[in-house]
């Protein structure tokens, strides 16, 4: 008759105890405006200061911060792919037709990373600087805050022909408008709200030419006339005009405004009141600043939980209670 040892039956109690472990651990992973409290607290602080920087030199930069932020989220998610640079295995977003010679920023998102690794090394992502920088950015020209939910990977891929096909154009009806933001979990009044971002910042003559041109009854006669002196119908195709002539720099609810007369400078802006579903929601915002100001923070918070690469801290993971287990199985196994 073979004999087994109690050591031998506590062995296969204590291997049993850690598969129960491991296979009924989990991990609740979610993004986290505290997310860095303890590993690195002042990595906000870091960022505002390489923000506001840019911003002094630049007004404009606050415009190219938050396009930058919304092209990175909508090709792959916020996951940072967009500042990868093109190698040997990676087609870089850079140098899609939407991305190229137009976005911006990317040497502020290099600034504030270069600062955090001075005191954070490898901590804060590339991802979560982007969000934080066009939080920052808008409340530099007057726009609204937000609580930045923090917590994201950085991506080793790209994804050029995402890129050329994800972002929404120019030129897009509204029906295309809206079935793009739909596609990424955004709304209709989501994609009104983020369309509002175009009261600041400046787009190039190509982007309008057709426009101010086309004597189209959706555009006010004289401000087709002022936007063509630096447009002209051929050549000068990356001379620059504000999104809006009458508070450029100031993130506001004129936008709005300027629809209502007919003076949005690219298509896709004046469709928004077309006579389509997105007529109420236009006239809403240009008649109240707060309700503007109030779901363009709430679509920024939405537009940054676009699948999202999320990181898992130890304290994510909850073990149930037959983790005391584990030092009787670590101590059996030294004495097999």
């Amino acid at each position: 008759m073979i004999s087994i040892s109690n050591n031998f039956f506590a062995a296969i109690a204590a291997m049993f105890s850690l598969l129960v472990i491991f296979s009924s651990m989990q991990c609740h992973a979610q993004l986290s405006s505290t997310f860095y409290d303890r590993t690195c607290p002042n990595a906000l602080n870091t960022i505002r200061t390489s923000v506001r920087q840019a911003v002094s030199r630049e007004r404009r930069m606050a415009a190219s911060l938050i396009r930058l932020h919304f092209h990175d989220c909508f090709v792959q998610g916020c996951d940072a792919s967009i500042l990868l640079d093109e190698t040997p295995t990676i087609v870089s977003e850079k140098t899609a037709l939407p991305n190229l010679g137009s976005v911006r920023g990317y040497g502020i998102i290099e600034d504030a990373k270069r600062e955090l690794e001075k005191t954070c090394p490898g901590v804060v992502s590339c991802a979560d600087i982007l969000a934080v920088a066009a939080r920052d950015a808008s409340t530099l020209v007057g726009g609204p805050s937000w609580a930045v939910k923090l917590g994201r990977r950085d991506s080793t891929t790209a994804s050029h022909t995402l890129a050329e096909t994800d972002l929404p154009g120019p030129f897009d009806p509204l029906n295309r408008l809206i079935s793009s933001f739909a596609s990424k979990g955004l709304s209709t009044r989501d994609m009104v709200a983020l369309s509002g971002a175009h009261s600041i910042g400046q787009a190039q003559c190509f982007l309008f030419r057709d426009r101010i041109y086309g004597n189209g009854t959706d555009i006010d006669a004289g401000f087709a006339s002022t936007r063509r002196r630096q447009c002209p119908k051929e050549d000068q195709n990356g001379n620059l005009a504000p999104l809006d002539l009458v508070t450029p720099n100031q993130l506001d609810n004129n936008y709005f405004k300027n629809l209502r007369q007919r003076k949005g400078l690219l298509q896709s802006d004046q469709v928004l009141l077309s006579g389509g579903s997105t007529d109420d929601i236009v006239s809403e915002y240009s008649n109240s600043p707060r309700a503007f100001a109030s779901d363009f923070a709430a679509a920024m918070i939405r537009m940054g939980d676009i699948s999202p690469i999320i990181r898992i801290l130890a304290v994510d993971c909850h073990f149930p209670i037959t983790y005391i287990n584990l030092g009787i199985a670590l101590k059996v196994k030294a004495n097999w």
